[in-house]
């Protein structure tokens, strides 16, 4: 049986001949954003699962190359329903929706926007703000890492930022880098550090560096998820339990494909597609339709249950991306329960049999 949270936004699943039918149960207590976890050996807690902002204002890899008053409104809803389920850690990145990479608007300038907007409700709000520097192959020492850093502020409309991260590995000044991110710290404009995209060498590289300045590295940003194990493979997962660093998740939910929502027939649009074709969502079915299943036995939906399973790996935290209100009060519904030890194993004995689709490029840097 699964323990369940009186939470703000809980979800519950009605079964109905024509399909399933997801359902919103609102109460007014939420404990989710009491039962915080730090990141790694810094001072900063966070929520056990945050919300990924990848998606606000991208036109380049998301909602089909276009950006309207529409999306923007869904993005704003996305936003307020976290918040009021009590999800507060959000991520994003100055690369996010931004010109350089095609963007309509950066996804930063949005994060900004929603927080001020909220804040006129509710002055005693606080948001866990992360977002990265672009490890950009023209920026060169720690000097980038700081006027990028501003620049990051400026857009968020904030004076610091709770977590800031180096994106990917930079081709070459990495140590510049790291310096870059102590000097955030002691100036003040952080509360903690992080890397992305770090593999097991460049990950200790950067526990040591800050390590000598007493400063902590709390948490590695990485591709993470049921059907994409690459960190249990490649070392970075054991080194992150080793050296108290939190792992966190991104694309958790592997870009949609493990939410039920595609099929053979009805692959993801744009360049998903090329990722999840119908062939690999044909070889998906058996464990979509067991985490069905699991699913079923808790009221979860499928979405649910995998989140489910990265926090039962201890020390993970699952930033889901949300385009919508309903997509983060699902998300929600991740938290307050836990499968049990053999339905984990289950799921990823049955994972194990599907060959891993692409990943970030630059993890095997």
């Amino acid at each position: 049986m699964a323990l369940h949270f009186s939470s703000g936004c809980l979800f519950s699943l009605s079964q109905r001949r024509s399909g399933q039918k997801i359902r919103a149960v609102t109460s007014k207590s939420s404990v989710i954003e009491d039962d915080k976890v730090k990141l790694g050996g810094s001072d900063l807690k966070v929520t056990k699962l945050g919300i990924g902002a990848w998606s606000w204002g991208d036109t380049s890899y998301w909602n089909n190359f276009e950006w309207d008053d529409k999306k923007l409104k869904s993005a704003k809803t996305a936003f307020d329903a976290s918040i009021d389920c009590g999800i507060t850690f959000i991520d994003t990145a100055e690369v996010y929706g931004s010109k350089f990479s095609f963007g309509a608007i950066n996804s930063e300038t949005l994060l900004g926007r929603f927080i001020k907007e909220r804040k006129e409700k509710d002055p005693e709000l606080e948001v866990a703000v992360a977002t990265k520097f672009a490890a950009l192959p023209w920026r060169l020492g720690r000097q980038s890492v700081l006027a990028a850093l501003k620049d990051s502020l400026a857009r968020l409309e904030l004076s610091s930022v709770d977590l800031y991260q180096l994106h990917w590995p930079g081709i070459w000044g990495n140590e510049g880098y790291i310096d870059g991110l102590g000097d955030a710290v002691e100036q003040g404009l952080v509360k903690a550090v992080g890397v992305s995209n770090y593999s097991e060498k460049h990950l200790r590289s950067a526990y040591e560096q800050l390590k000598k300045r007493g400063i902590p590295l709390a948490s590695n940003q990485v591709n993470y998820s049921l059907i994409y194990r690459l960190p249990e493979q490649n070392g970075v997962k054991a080194a992150c339990d080793e050296l108290g660093v939190t792992l966190i998740a991104y694309s958790p939910i592997a870009q949609g494909a493990l939410t039920g929502k595609y099929t053979p027939e009805n692959p993801p649009t744009g360049p998903r597609r090329q990722i999840y074709t119908p062939e690999f969502l044909t070889k998906l079915q058996p464990l979509i339709n067991r985490i069905k299943e699991i699913g079923e036995s808790y009221s979860k939906t499928p979405t649910q249950v995998v989140l489910n399973w990265l926090i039962a790996q201890d020390n993970v935290v699952p930033i889901p991306g949300a385009k919508n209100a309903e997509q983060a009060k699902e998300f929600a519904g991740a938290l307050g329960w836990r499968l049990t030890q053999q339905e984990i194993g289950q799921l990823r004995s049955l994972a194990s049999d599907l060959k891993p689709v692409t990943g970030f490029p630059v993890e095997k840097l």
